[in-house]
């Protein structure tokens, strides 16, 4: 039997709507859930990624959602990726992802203390200070860094990081403790200090933030949920694409596909499966563009990109794999954008569009702008294009 044939246009139609770029919504929580995260290693990243599928582009209810409501929750997730996720999406993340982060990180941890020589018996020592670093966030509620290790001195013993690279330093053990105990769904990062821009964060216990703490599910479950989620979200794709982006192994991947009803498909860059449920062809949608940040879910969301980034990663990614800001027409990437020091939006069309694109283009930078209004955004993963657009 001829496998279903499912065209670029068509994923990009399918993308346009289910990614929120052609129909947008007033509701952030609506917004993350859409994505399965907001990529959150860069925090611009949230308010930039959010507010480009929302009408209007309201930071006050992203923010009312992360920090009043708590329905929105920054944790650490796929790919040892900061995410912000709908609280119900938590649970399946934590399970599904970061619990095996999680275990990886402490080995890491306690071979620091090991080089550090600071104890005896380094697996002791890191979980008497997990417990009184805990014990101290719940008197505070909640705490920065600082705070917890001018309560809890032990947080500010120095440990040496990446050792014989050139990037070699050393960092307080408040840094790999914090992110440990989020990383094992103990903790979470809360409001931070100054503006959207701040990764400053401060900590609260998790179960003061989600009543009773992130529920625990079993693994197998989880990674069938995330999947499914996601083939919803970005499917059809290829199994490479889906592996790639949870950092799933091969085998973990297979395990999380056999749980669903899937069909294997056809796609103009090869092999790929969808949800046996969602082959109904996707209308086609109007025209639109969007501006996009630096690690959009969306820009982000495949590792095989062709078939809506063409030839221009060169330009747009960075040397790890990091996407910077693009302009997007009808589906496709067909640029880049970056704010410069006046908070002017520079664009760089790199392929020849129509005149209406250049029109909606230039309308999204308006719209760009006035979100970010004073705040101006420096590049953590500077792309060649950014570079030449704020030089």
């Amino acid at each position: 039997m001829t496998a279903l044939r499912i065209t670029s246009k068509q994923r990009r139609a399918r993308l346009a709507r289910r990614h929120l770029l052609a129909t947008r919504s007033d509701d952030p929580v609506a917004v993350a859930g859409a994505l399965v995260g907001l990529h959150a290693t860069d925090p611009a990243s949230v308010l930039m990624s959010a507010t480009a599928r929302m009408d209007p582009p309201d930071p006050s209810k992203l923010e009312r959602a992360l920090y009043e409501d708590r329905s929105l929750v920054r944790l650490l997730g796929m790919r040892r990726t900061v995410f912000v996720v709908p609280v119900d999406l938590a649970a399946v993340v934590q399970s599904a992802a970061t619990a095996d982060i999680a275990v990886k990180e402490r080995r890491r941890i306690v071979q620091l203390v090991v080089l550090a020589g600071v104890a005896d018996d380094p697996g002791a020592w890191l979980a008497a200070l997990e417990g009184a670093t805990l014990e101290a966030l719940a008197a505070r509620g909640e705490a920065t860094a600082a705070e917890l290790v001018s309560d809890v001195p032990e947080l500010g013993v120095q440990v040496e990081v990446n050792q014989g690279k050139n990037y070699a330093g050393k960092v307080g053990m408040s840094t790999q403790v914090l992110s440990l105990l989020a990383a094992e769904g103990r903790i979470i990062r809360g409001r931070p200090r100054g503006t959207w821009l701040s990764t400053l964060y401060r900590w609260a216990p998790s179960e003061t933030w989600i009543p009773g703490g992130i529920p625990e599910i079993a693994v197998d479950d989880a990674r069938t949920e995330l999947a499914r989620r996601w083939l919803a979200a970005f499917g059809p794709a290829h199994r490479g694409d889906l592996r790639w982006w949870t950092g799933w192994s091969a085998r973990n991947t297979a395990a999380a596909l056999d749980g669903l009803d899937v069909l294997e498909v056809t796609l103009d860059t090869g092999p790929g499966l969808m949800l046996a449920n969602d082959a109904e062809p996707e209308a086609p949608v109007e025209p639109w563009a969007a501006l996009l940040p630096a690690l959009d879910p969306t820009t982000m969301g495949w590792s095989e990109r062709s078939w809506y980034l063409g030839d221009h990663r060169p330009r747009l990614f960075d040397r790890s794999g990091n996407a910077g800001p693009t302009v997007w027409w009808e589906g496709r990437v067909v640029g880049g954008w970056a704010q410069r020091k006046d908070g002017e939006i520079a664009i760089r069309f790199l392929e020849e569009v129509p005149a209406e694109a250049v029109d909606a283009v230039a309308r999204e930078a308006d719209r760009v702008a006035g979100v970010l209004g004073p705040l101006r955004v420096t590049p953590r993963f500077g792309t060649p294009l950014e570079r030449e657009l704020i030089s």
